[in-house]
């Protein structure tokens, strides 16, 4: 099955196709603004759905911590600030595993928020996009939801 990589650019009201991509299911948003205002956005949009965050990974920070012991001395920055929320959504998540209990795998739900040094003034949310198939499009609603409303 194909997936797109996509990268929705706010900024421009374009949409622009990343030349690589890691994960052909990851969908990214860049949103002009600042960190912690799209942050907050994000807990918003988040909670304002009756969720509840499980979890925030500083993958940035563990990443930087970590980048002098692992890279033979090198230590480029390549987040300037990073989380990844973790959530889960009791009526997505039923649905999708009484439709095939092996997409347990999908739960919980991350959409993560950071930024890279070298674009200031840009703020960026991504997720994994679920396959196509039984029950799991109510998950991709979910998330696409949820960044579209952190982008406000």
């Amino acid at each position: 099955m194909f997936r797109q990589c996509l990268t929705v650019l706010v900024l421009a009201g374009t949409l622009y196709v990343p030349p690589v991509c890691a994960d052909r299911s990851t969908v990214v948003s860049v949103v002009a603004g600042r960190y912690e205002d799209v942050r907050e956005n994000l807990v918003f949009a988040i909670e304002g759905r009756g969720l509840v965050v499980n979890n925030i990974s500083h993958v940035g920070d563990m990443l930087a911590r970590t980048a002098k012991d692992i890279d033979s001395g090198k230590s480029k920055r390549i987040y300037g600030q990073s989380e990844v929320f973790e959530f889960c959504s009791a009526a997505a998540s039923r649905a999708m595993m009484e439709a095939d209990p092996r997409n347990i795998v999908y739960c919980p739900y991350t959409i993560a928020v950071y930024t890279l040094p070298e674009q200031t003034g840009k703020v960026f949310l991504a997720y994994r996009m679920l396959p196509s198939g039984p029950g799991l499009e109510a998950a991709n609603k979910l998330l696409r939801g949820i960044v579209a409303d952190a982008q406000r």
